[in-house]
């Protein structure tokens, strides 16, 4: 068999492996390692602000060491922020989200779950704060205060559920909540990419081998004509930048729908925005922005001391409530700065038990799906433009090293290939 014969048998076949290579390599540098892997190198995060902006960038280089990161879990607390900027923000404010966990049920809830905790709060402050009153009433007046802290309670509750829906913009910043759990939860970044784009990345690699195989076709025309031993290295750096540049491109582009000769053309996630809208709400209501975050959030995130003011306004009263005509009797025999301290005890301690029912798994998975639904229809209304920038924003800025992956690639294959198969002389 002529070299000129094998070359044109070997090139495409080893372009379309570039492709195939250079496209499911690039899809796993996307999403591992989760965690960093490598050396770190003494001195370089210092360095790594003056160095060139994509340098930067490089998953490794930023954590000052030599290893690599998958992208998008090394961008998971940016990819945060931008789901909530381009995302969840649009799809609605912290208002609207409580709303639609129905603080009713939430009231409810609390209410069930607390009623058993009460008694003992009320004993357990009791007990510290003014144990000789406390074991000098009669039982029969002990049991009236349990039942009318028991009576007050639903009221007390309500009120407090009320008071977190009227002010949960000012206590609760959604982006910080979601940023601080992409931090701490990186493998959740990778879910949602691979949840919603299974299909796209499963193209993603096919595809790599089909359009590495057709431009490899002229390719091994090209250098049968010309005889020069660094062009296949050349093309073979070409083939794999275009190869996951146009595997980009086709998921995302043309975000309208286009007819182009009969044929429908539009990005592959933007064909399925409605399919896609449901997994991300899913995977949104179900792990990210439910109960049991905005809870945590409330109770330790950066607006926590609004939050525990607020409940604990809301709950001072409960003591006046409960002790109901006795009051000035009780105020009188405490002394005022001890009937305070009590007050104070219960607005304090009742914070945590507010709060921590919200925890509920159960409860939870019930009320999430009101949030899902939400996010659904917003995402299903969303703009095409919007709905691609939402997914795409978060990738943007580090497509360039996926291109670059190919290319390094490409020149490696075509490497191999005059080593293989090196050119007549």
């Amino acid at each position: 068999m002529s070299a000129e014969t094998l070359n044109l048998i070997t090139v495409p076949l080893f372009m379309g492996a570039i492709g195939y290579t250079t496209n499911w390599s690039g899809v796993w540098m996307l999403f591992n390692p989760v965690h960093f892997r490598g050396t770190r190198i003494p001195g370089l995060r210092a360095l790594v602000p003056l160095l060139p902006r994509k340098i930067q960038q490089i998953p490794g280089v930023m954590h000052g060491g030599i290893g690599w990161q998958g992208i998008i879990p090394s961008r998971a607390a940016k990819m945060g922020s931008i789901s909530v900027d381009k995302g969840i923000a649009k799809l609605g404010s912290p208002s609207e989200f409580y709303q639609q966990l129905e603080p009713d049920k939430i009231a409810e809830h609390i209410l069930e779950t607390a009623r058993g905790d009460m008694r003992q709060m009320v004993e357990r402050i009791m007990e510290r704060e003014h144990p000789e009153l406390w074991h000098d009433l009669p039982p029969r007046v002990r049991e009236t205060v349990h039942a009318r802290v028991q009576e007050q309670l639903p009221n007390i509750v309500r009120q407090v559920t009320d008071a977190i829906g009227t002010h949960t913009d000012q206590i609760l910043d959604i982006k910080l909540m979601v940023i601080r759990y992409f931090e701490e939860h990186p493998e959740m970044a990778n879910r949602i990419f691979e949840e919603i784009g299974h299909k796209e990345l499963k193209f993603i690699t096919n595809f790599g081998f089909f359009f590495g195989f057709l431009l490899g076709i002229p390719v091994a025309f090209l250098t049968n004509a010309i005889h020069l031993w660094w062009l296949l290295p050349l093309m073979g750096i070409i083939v794999g930048y275009a190869t996951n540049l146009v595997a980009i491109y086709m998921i995302f582009q043309p975000i309208e729908e286009r007819r182009v000769f009969g044929f429908r053309l539009q990005g592959l996630f933007m064909k399925r925005q409605q399919e896609v809208a449901e997994v991300y709400a899913k995977i949104v209501a179900d792990d990210i922005v439910n109960l049991n975050n905005i809870g945590e959030e409330l109770l330790q995130g950066p607006r926590s001391d609004r939050t525990r003011k607020l409940i604990e306004t809301s709950m001072r009263p409960a003591v006046d409530r409960a002790i109901g005509p006795m009051r000035p009797a009780v105020r009188v025999a405490m002394g005022r700065r001890q009937y305070d301290a009590i007050r104070e005890s219960v607005a304090t301690e009742a914070v945590e038990y507010t709060m921590t029912p919200l925890a509920d798994p159960a409860f939870n998975k019930r009320q999430s799906t009101a949030i899902k639904t939400l996010i659904t229809s917003r995402m299903r209304e969303m703009a095409p433009a919007d709905f691609s920038e939402m997914l795409r924003t978060a990738i943007r800025e580090d497509e360039w090293l996926l291109y670059l992956h190919g290319a390094v690639l490409g020149l490696g294959a075509g490497l191999l290939h005059l080593l293989i198969f090196p050119p007549p002389s």
